[in-house]
């Protein structure tokens, strides 16, 4: 057997444009001369950048808890307001996934970071009573550059870690963003605290000079591998795959419910128990709670997955997301504000919890079914990720529509609920049927 002798030679970018064109991270004498180091500091910063995207994405769950009276937005104009930065950014994941590979990673975290300026400027200075409803749905939308953020990051930082460690870095990059939404509702809570409900653009006034520090920050110390390139028709391969879209509909599950809740909960809260939540900061305190623990779970759920399966986490985890819907609907009924906390809770854990799950599951697809065969299994595993992520984060969509349509028609969110506990029936019954089920002829150990 001939020996394979590595190279030791250490990892550096090149002076001009903080290229890298060596890059070996599988080579562990290369990983410990000086790699593991580069790799670190870019996830850093890409995990900060990450972090002020997701907050400018969700600034509208916030936003709209400032909308009082004397805007004329009513509870239904409400929940369109968040919905349309949720839409925005799940579609703008798709070019964030590409964007990586054609303009760099230090390059574009840099635009994407600098990106972000645009909605928060223009929320700091717009909002004021008397702006038209439409010119707040642009606001929205504007917002919803700041949802593209996760792809790219997730694309740019599985370049720079060997398989090895791949797990631990992404549900690290993806944890530190998604607590991005539990931090600008904490600022949102010093806002109403400290200004009133009078001063909606200081939330967004907020987070200025700190895309300044990210885009900046990102300019100096982040690198770009040349060596990163979009594999040749992967999304269109991947597309063609059945388990492509069976992951797609369980991350809408997770992440759509993750984001959707995140999104809508202070909302909900205002208009089921508006006797209790007479004032937006009284709902305030308690919407950073469920995203928060959703953010910080989501890691945990990929090691049980490691540990046990990730089709047997995922699947115990829909049960658990359907008993914790059906709780909602019984403490809305019984106008039980406790028992409705706890319910949400439990969404916001195991959302968190099966964000990890079905990531964990897509690689471990994909390199069964295509045994001996590392390169297709990682060409079309990378490729599902930013589908999944893509259509996962329509479920937020979907969350806020739900609450819309069923305010508007039935002046309550029972409907919704009911709603809710179905699809997560329904996953339940697409996790057993396609993973679990021991007679299925698609079954694949995950």
């Amino acid at each position: 057997m001939t020996a394979v002798v590595s190279d030791a030679r250490p990892a550096a970018s090149t002076v001009g444009g903080h290229w890298i064109d060596d890059w070996r991270p599988e080579d562990p004498a290369f990983w410990n001369n000086g790699g593991a180091t580069i790799a670190r500091r870019n996830l850093i910063l890409s995990i900060f950048s990450e972090h002020i995207g997701f907050s400018v994405w969700t600034l509208w769950s916030v936003l709209v808890l400032f909308l009082g009276p004397a805007y004329g937005i009513d509870p239904a104009q409400k929940f369109l307001l968040t919905a349309v930065p949720t839409l925005v950014g799940a579609t703008l994941r798709i070019p964030y996934t590409f964007a990586v590979a054609r303009f760099g990673g230090r390059n574009w975290t840099v635009i994407s970071a600098a990106l972000l300026l645009v909605p928060s400027v223009a929320a700091a200075f717009l909002i004021k009573p008397g702006v038209s409803f439409g010119t707040l749905l642009i606001l929205g939308a504007l917002a919803g550059v700041g949802g593209g953020n996760f792809a790219s990051s997730m694309a740019n930082i599985n370049a720079y870690y060997p398989d090895r460690l791949k797990g631990w870095a992404l549900g690290i990059n993806a944890g530190g963003g998604n607590l991005g939404v539990a931090a600008v509702q904490l600022v949102g809570l010093f806002v109403l605290a400290v200004f009133g409900a009078g001063s909606p653009g200081i939330v967004a006034g907020v987070y200025i000079p700190l895309i300044v520090i990210a885009a900046v920050g990102s300019a100096l110390y982040m690198d770009n591998l040349s060596q990163a390139r979009n594999e040749k028709r992967g999304m269109r391969d991947a597309a063609k795959e059945s388990h492509t879209w069976v992951m797609s509909v369980l991350y809408i599950g997770t992440f759509g419910s993750f984001i959707g809740f995140g999104f809508a909960f202070g909302q909900v809260l205002q208009v089921q128990f508006a006797e209790q939540f007479d004032t937006p900061i009284k709902a305030a305190y308690l919407t950073f709670l469920g995203p928060l623990l959703g953010s910080f779970v989501r890691p945990v759920g990929g090691a049980l997955a490691d540990r046990l399966g990730g089709a047997k986490v995922t699947f115990v985890n829909f049960i658990g997301m359907a008993i914790g819907a059906s709780i909602v609907l019984v403490a809305a009924q019984q106008r039980s504000l406790p028992l409705y906390i706890v319910g949400f809770i439990i969404l916001f854990v195991l959302s968190g919890l099966g964000n990890g799950s079905t990531y964990k599951m897509i690689p471990a697809i994909f390199r069964q079914k295509y045994a001996g065969d590392d390169h297709q299994a990682r060409r079309i595993s990378g490729a599902v990720i930013g589908i999944a992520g893509a259509v996962g984060a329509v479920g937020g969509v979907l969350v806020n529509l739900a609450f819309r349509q069923s305010f508007l028609t039935y002046k309550d969110a029972d409907a919704a609920y009911i709603a809710f506990i179905a699809f997560y029936a329904l996953c339940v019954l697409i996790t057993w049927a396609v993973y679990l089920r021991p007679a299925a002829r698609t079954r694949i150990a995950v």
